[in-house]
């Protein structure tokens, strides 16, 4: 299956305890059955029986705890915490929501060189505690800059917190909450540990209304032990990018999973229901909606596989990992909706029907491209990449698919998150040589328009300045290294050929698509207008490889899975 399969699912790269667990965690689910799955959601029950399963199994504890600090088969290892997230995905956001923003919380503390709240924090996880991240104010948002919660320093050495957070998932229930403020005298960024539990952290609401809780929570005269403090000034500072950098990415893999549910949900229902004297499944029209939702979740699976590999490969010579995520995270997340998009107009009125996964999906899968950073912060930060990934280059050593360790570097990345500009990348020219197909031919030509563009009529300073004009110019760029992964992530799993040339027909559609976004902007200059018409181009068509694709890999997933009642 290329597809994550509750009913068949592949595990063969993990060892045999990791194994244990993904499956058991299918099972959970499963046994948990879609009424009362459902029903949860309805009602907005606090998912307390899925955090005592996690207990019980060790999930976050085996997890999301750094080799020396837990258990002998604890490791953070995100090519297995890749497959966890897929899993949570699946059966629903808010079960991978209390996973997503517990390594959140963790980020700091595992970064920080705190060794109190480093094995606090281990064995919390053993006592099945759920943590949280303390970032985001009411006023503020994500601006670290503007931060309100203020930290001041008694003459005992102790410290007092003062003020306000919103936005905070688990923040009702946290062991820990990693709380981003500045100090009161000084004005240095400051990372501390607060405890949901203690009588003096007030929870205010929930600022949701789901499943999760999001909180607003306050600190007033909160006493702060010397011991609590995670790091103070730039370490503070950087320990906030970096947790962000490398938690951002499992959005990608939530949205995977839930777009998979809900591709299996409409094909069983599309190919069960007779209109016209005809199968829905037989329609042209129905058939290339579901083709084209196909090639797209492949194509987002590949790519943030692959993109896994370059996290956990990164280095301070090798930081690679800082463009993939961000695309993953903005992306695959958009790419998400796409593939909700398009089965969402097969199944019609029966995607808001409330005993259907796919409301939950149709719903949910709004919130991926809007977390962690909107899809235009990451796109601005894409944009830093353009020179030098399409002009510039290095070599380096092969990054091997899913290995077993744990990820090193994540948790001492210092200052590394800066600098994005000097960041080179291998040629990407490498894996486009590898794969002669006709689409990948088509593309080839409109990545070679593309840096002819680029010298010919270059981008004006205004222009780089102008969001409006970049968002679109960067979803440009960011197909090519998108297919890049995609490409090298195909070889590997040895993808027929037939879907992969099915993959790029959609990608030259969106190149031409986006080509066609930035000329209708008012700023392109008229050298440009002309370079952006040799862009847009029309995908080689194969009526053969299309009902290959069809037949063979995309209506023989009709009836192979349907969650238990």
């Amino acid at each position: 299956m290329i597809l994550f399969h509750p009913n068949q699912p592949d595990f063969s790269h993990l060892d045999e305890k990791s194994k244990e667990l993904m499956v058991k965690t299918i099972e959970f689910f499963e046994k948990k059955g879609k009424v009362k799955l459902k029903h949860d959601d309805h009602e907005r029950v606090w998912y307390a029986d899925f955090l005592e399963f996690q207990k019980q199994a060790q999930a976050f504890a085996t997890l999301m705890t750094p080799s020396g600090y837990g258990a002998s088969d604890s490791r953070w290892d995100s090519s297995r915490n890749c497959n966890f997230s897929e899993i949570l995905g699946f059966y629903g956001l808010a079960y991978w929501y209390t996973w997503q923003v517990s390594m959140l919380g963790l980020g700091p503390i595992w970064n920080s060189k705190n060794e109190d709240m480093r094995k606090r924090a281990a064995q919390y996880l053993q006592e099945g505690e759920i943590f949280a991240f303390g970032l985001s104010e009411k006023e503020h948002g994500a601006d670290l800059i503007g931060t309100d919660m203020m930290l001041e320093k008694k003459a005992d050495g102790t410290y007092i917190a003062d003020g306000d957070k919103y936005y905070i998932g688990n923040a009702n229930k946290a062991a820990m909450v990693s709380v981003f403020g500045k100090m009161k005298d000084s004005g240095q960024y400051v990372f501390f540990v607060a405890d949901a539990r203690r009588p003096d952290y007030k929870l205010i609401k929930n600022t949701t209304n789901s499943q999760n809780y999001v909180a607003e929570f306050l600190l007033e005269n909160y006493p702060v032990a010397s011991n609590e403090i995670l790091d103070m000034g730039r370490d503070a500072w950087d320990s906030s990018l970096s947790t962000i950098a490398y938690c951002k990415y499992n959005l990608g893999w939530a949205s995977v999973g839930m777009s998979t549910h809900a591709l299996y949900e409409a094909l069983n229902h599309a190919s069960k229901r007779k209109l016209y004297n005809m199968y829905v499944t037989d329609f042209p029209h129905v058939k290339q909606l579901f083709v084209d939702a196909y090639s797209r979740l492949v194509a987002m699976r590949l790519f943030t596989a692959r993109a896994s590999d370059y996290m956990k490969s990164a280095s301070a010579e090798d930081r690679r990992y800082l463009l993939y995520n961000p695309m993953v995270k903005m992306k695959v997340t958009m790419q998400g909706e796409e593939v909700v998009n398009l089965i969402w107009d097969v199944i019609a009125a029966k995607g808001f029907e409330k005993d259907m996964f796919f409301e939950m999906a149709a719903r949910d899968i709004r919130a991926l491209p809007k977390l962690e950073g909107t899809a235009h912060v990451n796109m601005i930060l894409i944009n830093n990449f353009i020179q030098s990934f399409l002009f510039e280059s290095k070599e380096y050593p092969e990054v091997p698919f899913q290995e077993k360790s744990n990820d090193e570097f994540l948790f001492n990345q210092g200052a590394t998150t800066k600098g994005l500009k000097n960041i080179l990348f291998h040629d990407y020219n490498l894996a486009y040589a590898k794969k002669d197909l006709p689409n990948i031919r088509v593309f080839k030509e409109q990545i070679d328009t593309l840096k002819y563009f680029l010298k010919d009529s270059p981008l004006e300073k205004a222009q780089t300045r102008d969001i409006d004009f970049m968002l679109p110019f960067g979803e440009i760029f960011t197909l090519i290294p998108y297919g890049q992964l995609v490409i090298e992530n195909a070889i590997h799993t040895n993808l027929p050929d037939e879907i992969l040339d099915q993959i790029f027909d959609f990608m030259v559609r969106d190149f031409s698509k986006y080509a066609l976004q930035v000329y209708s902007k008012p700023s392109a200059t008229g050298k440009q207008l002309e370079n952006l018409m040799k862009m847009i181009k029309k995908p080689i068509t194969d009526e053969n490889r299309y009902n290959k694709v069809w037949q063979e890999h995309v209506f023989t997933l009709a009836g192979v899975y349907e969650m238990k009642p």
